[in-house]
């Protein structure tokens, strides 16, 4: 009786693992599923973390290599301008050492035009003055020979200004006595040589003389070394000399 009481029993349980659904296992079956299921997914998704930072690194580098591309690209750029603008530069340093050399060219050439100038006008000065010299000595008339022995004193200077001044009166007396008169010529005048302030002056001069005791008298040629000096912006005559 008991094995008949047990079948029913057995019979149950078979009907009951029979309708039991396939698709949702126990508890028992579900946990070795799990374990190894499981593990071929983590792989994939590790696989794939793993493709995703292998891109970023490609991006990265990438990006990285964009950025050095730029940088040369910049670089070559800044060395394009900068290469117009040094020659730029070295051009306009060029034009301003033409540009101050040409001045300081012009400047001399400015200066040295002035010192001849000035040397220029210094020689005829000194020639003129030996010339006005020469004429007071030879021009003289009793009439007026205070005045005309003044003249001689007011161009001298040095030398002859101390020896005509002491010999002034003298001078002056003889010619009144004598009703002497003169009257000279320049012929010819020339520089003889010069040095600084002074010079040395030729001058030839033709010298018709009258008086007391001859109304008429054939003209004489007196030939003068006059040294004359310059004095301030003016010149005198310092020394006179009879020349053969």
């Amino acid at each position: 009786m008991a094995t008949d009481a047990d079948a029913p029993d057995r019979e149950l349980s078979e009907i009951a693992d029979s309708e039991t659904p396939q698709g949702h296992p126990d508890e028992g079956s579900f946990a070795p599923t799990g374990g190894h299921g499981a593990e071929p997914q983590v792989e994939g998704a590790a696989d794939e973390v793993n493709s995703g930072d292998a891109t970023a690194d490609d991006k990265t580098d990438s990006g990285s290599g964009n950025t050095d591309d730029t940088a040369a690209g910049h670089t070559e750029v800044t060395a394009a301008i900068k290469q117009p603008m040094s020659h730029v530069r070295l051009a306009t340093v060029i034009g301003m050492v033409v540009v101050a050399a040409m001045t300081a060219l012009v400047a001399w050439l400015g200066f040295h035009a002035y010192q001849l100038h000035q040397a220029r006008e210094q020689r005829e000065l000194f020639v003129k003055v030996g010339r006005q010299g020469a004429l007071n000595l030879s021009t003289i008339d009793w009439q007026h020979a205070d005045a005309d022995a003044q003249r001689i004193l007011d161009t001298a200077t040095g030398p002859f200004y101390d020896d005509f001044s002491k010999r002034k009166q003298p001078f002056i007396d003889v010619v009144k006595k004598a009703h002497s008169k003169s009257v000279g010529t320049v012929t010819e005048a020339g520089l003889e040589s010069d040095s600084g302030d002074e010079a040395q002056v030729l001058v030839a001069v033709s010298v018709k003389t009258s008086n007391l005791g001859a109304a008429d008298q054939a003209p004489r040629e007196w030939r003068m070394r006059i040294t004359v000096q310059k004095t301030g912006d003016e010149a005198k005559v310092a020394n006179v000399a009879f020349v053969p």
